[in-house]
């Protein structure tokens, strides 16, 4: 069966959104989670004095009031803007905390740079769950990891909606996005909630991933994945808003997936081995638990040509996970080449992102750069495993789909026994050259974002910036680093004398 969006009458309309949505949720039943508790509270309190780290993850009760940081240097001013970033910050309600990180509600930061240096703020995204959740002083709305006991019996993807991923603006308009669910519109100056995005009746409520890719052309492309129903959803979106094609096709073992790939002619998705039984949900297992790490289905890649979604190819590498992907492109042979940050297994989503939510660090599994050809005409693929342990992987965004070069990421060197990253890297994929910036050991790093220079054409002339915590003296920095000179330092930087909770993916707006 191959789905295509087209003006239909209700009949095709509750059809769908029964597979794809809110019925198929409902039809799966309640999942009983693991339930957010006291306990998982306790733990967390009880390690956070002998575990600095713990301060990335304590959370934020409430909006976050603008405050100006304290500059040291100059800002471009070609650079002036916002550099808006999402992530879960609300990890506890009531005395109930949650059992995964990605649980918490989303908070949208917002770092106004002017002429008058860096101001800082931050507001939830009003998500059904968070108002609920709100109104009754503790949880009563599961989540992707953790359910409370009581919790409402959800109506579909957006009853669970945290809205905590990542950020994206497209056609004028600012949106939170979550991974299952809808996204949800944004006032680009306040930061107020707009409401949840519908792209067509027939696919309200539908999942909208996220990480959508934004070709030269403002061709927005992205997924949705409906583990229950066994189905890939693939959006279409014009560069003025409008959904010119969603298509829903079955993919057999549906996994979970968090990222894809666009290149000239094809969207391609990486498969780890991390698969949906719904027989563990109707048996009472959470959604995340819901998934078995099969190996010997190895990581499949699914490549799709853009006018042909039901043509699909498919390839296999050596079982490992992956959460993002840098780019893809294709050279004059037909060979696709993308580079992602992959592990050998899905531990440290299934098992390490829970435990640092009670307050506990296993070193164990680190995802690696990674470099993928896929050749069409020969029908295989192959890997190279880089050395480089680092998430966050970002590139120029003029190259999304094509040829490119220089990718930038967040790097672990040496932060010691704690989890996350240290330094920021630019890495030559041709060359196989790297340059980094080592912030300390004692300073957490996000994602760092790419900017072009304005009026320059050359891949990566610009600027790197983002946001890390400074742990020890309990400070937020924003940095700018000249991208072709990482090692010299930020050129500028600004810091505030409070500390975010960490958070996942940014964009930059300009002014």
């Amino acid at each position: 069966m191959h789905d295509t969006h087209s003006p239909q009458g209700p009949t095709r309309r509750d059809a769908l959104q029964h597979l794809l949505g809110a019925g198929a949720l409902a039809a799966g039943g309640l999942p009983l989670f693991a339930r957010a508790d006291e306990a998982t509270a306790e733990s967390f309190e009880s390690r956070r004095a002998a575990h600095p780290w713990t301060q990335a993850f304590v959370g934020v009760q409430a909006d976050v009031a603008p405050m100006a940081m304290t500059l040291r240097g100059t800002l471009p001013t070609a650079l002036h803007g916002a550099f808006f970033r999402n992530g879960p910050a609300r990890h506890a309600l009531g005395g109930m905390r949650y059992h995964h990180w990605f649980d918490g509600d989303g908070l949208l930061q917002r770092y106004t740079l002017g002429a008058t240096g860096i101001t800082h703020q931050g507001r939830f995204v009003r998500t059904e769950k968070y108002l609920d959740d709100t109104a009754a002083g503790r949880p009563v709305r599961s989540g992707f990891g953790t359910a409370v006991p009581g919790a409402k019996p959800p109506t579909g993807p957006d009853s669970l909606n945290v809205a905590n991923t990542s950020v994206v603006k497209h056609a004028g308009e600012l949106m939170a996005l979550w991974e299952g669910g809808s996204a949800y519109r944004l006032d680009e100056q306040t930061l107020e909630t707009r409401g949840v995005k519908t792209w067509s009746p027939d696919f309200a409520g539908v999942p909208f991933s996220a990480h959508p890719r934004i070709e030269p052309d403002g061709t927005l492309w992205n997924f949705g994945v409906s583990a229950m129903a066994g189905r890939l959803v693939i959006y279409r979106v014009r560069p003025d808003g409008v959904l010119a094609t969603a298509t829903t096709l079955p993919v057999p073992h549906i996994a979970m997936v968090h990222d894809f790939a666009v290149t000239a002619r094809h969207l391609v998705f990486l498969l780890p081995p991390l698969v949906f039984d719904g027989a563990r949900m109707k048996g009472g297992q959470s959604f995340l638990d819901s998934h078995v790490w099969k190996p010997q289905l190895g990581l499949r890649v699914l490549v799709l040509p853009k006018d042909a979604l039901d043509k699909p190819q498919w390839f296999e590498l050596p079982a490992g996970f992956v959460f993002h992907i840098g780019n893809a492109w294709e050279d004059r042979d037909g060979v696709i080449r993308l580079d992602c940050m992959r592990a050998d297994d899905a531990w440290h989503a299934t098992v390490g992102l829970k435990e640092i939510m009670r307050g506990s660090f296993i070193a164990k599994e680190f995802a690696q750069l990674t470099l993928i050809e896929v050749d069409l005409k020969a029908r295989r693929a192959r890997q190279q495993v880089l050395p480089q342990i680092a998430e966050f992987p970002r590139i120029d965004p003029r190259q999304t789909g094509q040829r490119h070069q220089q990718l930038f990421a967040a790097l672990r060197l040496s932060p010691g026994d704690r989890p996350g990253y240290d330094a920021v890297m630019r890495h030559d994929i041709g060359r196989g050259h790297t340059d980094h910036y080592r912030y300390g050991p004692d300073v957490m790093v996000e994602e760092h974002l790419f900017v072009p220079r304005p009026g320059s054409t050359r891949e990566g002339d610009g600027w790197l910036l983002g946001s890390a915590l400074d742990l020890a003296r309990g400070r937020t920095l924003f940095s700018v680093f000249e991208a072709q000179r990482l090692a010299d330092g930020p050129l500028a930087q600004a810091e505030m004398p409070r500390l975010m909770p960490m958070g996942l993916h940014a964009i930059h707006v300009a002014a």
